[in-house]
């Protein structure tokens, strides 16, 4: 059986989370493929709100296995506050939240690094979440990490001093006072490991393999958003990982040949958290607007994100690299209201007019050519049907599927999993 995979398509907070709850009712195994606890999924149902980081968004799913692969990081104190706010709604996680072996631990030392990491920049950070993501995975290619299959050897504890002895030597050097109490840190550290061990660790790529010959369902979850994917993102303000649908295929141990469709996610306007460039970027009302009615707050940091207009040439390079084969959009509601609605369809580029991504997007670089639409007011939340959409929402999702050309299937009109429109 095919593996179907969803991403973002954005700089992030596309709406991943509750796409995937929304979808889980048709797969056995959502399985994350990337990234760690910089990740925020908002899943809304029932009036309850729900943020998961590294925990899958399956997870409220009765039947569905979620499983955590070995190309995500995994801090085991989120982890563990992760689960205990689980267990309010009863649910069965044990039997159903799986952990691959070859997944990098966070360490106390990897969060603490990274802040002094960021500190020691100044003015020239790149806007880093500060949860140890970096340091882990330059720690992974460095060929230094501890995984979690390593909870099971004999010898781990003295694995672990070892490397947290070796980042101390590191924080000295950046000379960044940062304060920390690592006896305190790692108190709460090895308790949560504790909870951590209580769970099931596999090998997920033969896991994976079984249910693909078994005929399951799997469905593979992506983090953050495809521009800032580490090869192909707005480099260096990105993350550390693949987040593109090459991603999938190094995080789980999945066969290129064996993904089927790709869902790609994107807001139908574009935000963006922390630093790096942002072409449509807004500094007016309508910016403003975007921003409280969209209630734009990373949902991890709690930073406010930075809001502009829809970036087509960008959502287009994101569309090619990743072969996206079905189109997501989420937030129509949000640009209800607004008379004139705006796409950058091409770029200003050193003196040229270009339709691609290039090399280097900084405003020095770079200036937004748009088309305008006309906008709709009819407020969307309550819409269930396609029919229902006004005509200006409908010409303008045409006009993004013809440029894009790629079906847009869904339509969000809301935060709950039941404000979704499928076309």
């Amino acid at each position: 059986m095919a593996v179907n995979l969803l991403l973002g398509l954005q700089w992030g907070d596309e709406g991943k989370g509750k796409i995937v709850d929304v979808l889980t009712k048709d797969y056995n195994i959502i399985a994350r493929f990337q990234g760690g606890p910089n990740a925020g999924h908002t899943l809304e149902f029932d009036g309850i709100k729900h943020v998961l980081h590294t925990i899958p968004s399956g997870i409220f799913h009765d039947k569905a296995i979620n499983l955590v692969g070995n190309g995500v990081v995994i801090d085991p104190v989120i982890f563990k506050k992760e689960l205990d706010n689980l267990d309010k709604f009863n649910l069965d996680y044990k039997s159903k939240l799986l952990i691959s072996r070859k997944a990098h631990l966070i360490l106390p030392t990897h969060r603490i690094l990274d802040a002094a990491s960021e500190a020691s920049k100044g003015k020239a950070k790149i806007g880093s979440t500060l949860k140890g993501i970096g340091p882990t995975y330059m720690d992974k290619t460095g060929r230094n990490g501890i995984r979690v299959g390593d909870l099971e050897l004999n010898d781990w504890k003295e694995r672990y001093r070892a490397l947290a002895n070796k980042h101390e030597a590191m924080i000295d050097f950046y000379d960044s006072k940062i304060e920390y109490n690592l006896e305190e840190l790692e108190n709460e550290f090895f308790e949560a490991v504790k909870v951590l061990k209580t769970l099931t660790f596999i090998d997920s790529e033969e896991y994976l393999h079984q249910a693909q010959k078994e005929g399951k369902t799997i469905l593979a979850e992506g983090a953050q958003g495809s521009l800032l994917d580490i090869d192909f993102g707005t480099y260096p303000f990105v993350t550390s990982s693949n987040t593109t649908a090459a991603g999938a295929c190094t995080g789980l141990g999945i066969a290129p040949n064996k993904i089927k469709d790709v869902f790609g996610i994107f807001k139908a306007y574009t935000t963006r958290v922390g630093s790096g460039p942002f072409p449509t970027e807004l500094f007016d009302k309508d910016g403003e607007t975007m921003a409280q009615v969209g209630h734009e707050f990373g949902a991890t940091t709690g930073r406010p994100r930075r809001c502009g207009w829809l970036d087509l040439v960008a959502l287009k390079y994101a569309v090619h690299v990743n072969g996206v084969t079905k189109l997501m959009m989420m937030k129509g509601d949000v640009l209800s209201g607004f008379d004139t609605l705006k796409i950058c369809t091409a770029y200003k580029y050193q003196g040229k007019t270009i339709t691609h991504l290039p090399y280097n997007i900084e405003p020095e670089n770079v200036t937004p050519i748009y088309t305008e639409m006309k906008g709709w007011s009819e407020d969307l939340t309550g819409m269930t049907d396609p029919s229902q959409l006004p005509k200006e929402l409908n010409e303008y999702i045409s006009f993004l599927e013809k440029e894009l050309e790629t079906p847009i299937t869904i339509v969000s009109v809301g935060p709950d999993r039941t404000q979704t429109i499928h076309r």
